[in-house]
């Protein structure tokens, strides 16, 4: 069986961390599966990488853990109180989340957030105080959304905390409540996905695309064109929506390993005859997505991700390019990345 070609000259997860602008959504999946053969070191390394890139990780994509024995009610107990709200009395008297619900409820928080961070800011640790105690209350809020993969709310509102503690004290200016939520949701989406790892979800994932792409290309030379999802899903006896994860994380490799290869020398094109036939079908895909782009949108990811064998471009070097600004770059690559992904879903 030939293998997903997701490699690159350098590091995989460097090449994909380094490559996205500041604020970009990382797939946690994805980077696992990039960081599966990699040591500690290198795990190490990639978080902190986002952390100085201030890109954003979602772990959506990762799967829901069953847990087993006696941690089983807990985990559940915790997934239904978050759907509601996490309150004090839903536990029992002695319960350390109960105890430490009624500590942050006693706390005083009061104050401007705004306020009080430009205050913290220039050194004022009672206002690094208020602000702290001020995010508690979001740190508990943001912590529903990350129950049901295996870890304690305490141990993700401990993430949490030190997520907001960063935001307190690394604050330099802007929009403070933006930066405190960015901080928190990383520090908890971090443990998740450092519990994922550990649950060999980088493995699973990596044999789960290399089934996917062995059965798509199956279908493709049974039918004479592209399986659907449908129907790829049933040969790999999984749901719509399993399937659905898979074919986008496949996307993203494929897209990510096309647009990052240069052109090729002329004298090498004789080459093409010899090469692996499922690589040129996915190359020849991605051919046929991109010119069902508009012009303008085609020369933008041409650009952005150095199609014509030049270095990438920042969006703010895009937007001279073609005169529009960073932000306008930033959602129009959005909007054609999309496009893109709706199109090989056809």
């Amino acid at each position: 069986m030939n293998e997903l070609d997701i490699s690159f000259e350098d590091a995989p997860w460097e090449m994909l961390l380094n490559d996205l602008r500041p604020g970009a959504k990382v797939s946690a999946a994805n980077l696992l599966v990039l960081l599966e053969d990699e040591g500690e070191d290198a795990v190490e390394d990639a978080f902190l990488t986002m952390e100085t890139r201030n890109l954003e990780l979602d772990v959506s994509d990762l799967p829901r853990v069953k847990a087993a024995g006696e941690a089983t009610a807990r985990l559940l107990q915790e997934m239904e109180m978050s759907k509601t709200g996490i309150a004090a009395d839903q536990l029992e008297p002695n319960d350390p989340l109960r105890l430490y619900l009624e500590e942050v409820a006693a706390t005083p928080a009061f104050g401007d957030e705004q306020v009080l961070a430009r205050e913290a800011a220039g050194g004022d640790f009672r206002a690094q105080e208020q602000l702290t105690n001020l995010g508690l209350s979001r740190v508990l809020e943001l912590a529903r959304t990350f129950t049901g993969y295996g870890i304690f709310l305490l141990d993700l509102i401990q993430e949490g905390s030190l997520g907001l503690w960063k935001a307190v004290s690394g604050y330099t200016g802007g929009a403070y409540s933006q930066q405190r939520d960015h901080w928190i949701r990383f520090y908890m989406a971090k443990a998740v996905a450092l519990q994922a790892r550990a649950n060999g979800v980088g493995q699973k994932a990596r044999q789960g695309m290399e089934d996917y792409r062995q059965v798509d290309e199956r279908l493709l030379s049974e039918l004479g064109r592209n399986p659907t999802l449908e129907e790829i899903a049933w040969q790999m006896h999984i749901s719509q929506e399993e399937a659905e994860s898979l074919r986008k994380m496949v996307d993203d490799a494929r897209l990510m390993a096309q647009m990052k290869q240069p052109e090729e020398p002329e004298e090498k094109e004789q080459d093409q005859a010899v090469e692996d036939t499922a690589a040129f079908q996915s190359r020849a895909r991605i051919l046929d997505l991109l010119s069902g782009l508009d012009e303008k949108q085609a020369r933008l990811l041409t650009l952005r991700f150095g199609l014509e064998g030049k270095p990438p471009l920042t969006p703010e070097e895009t937007g001279k390019r073609l005169g529009l600004s960073a932000q306008e770059v930033v959602r129009q690559e959005a909007e054609a990345l999309a496009k893109l992904r709706r199109k090989q879903a056809d």
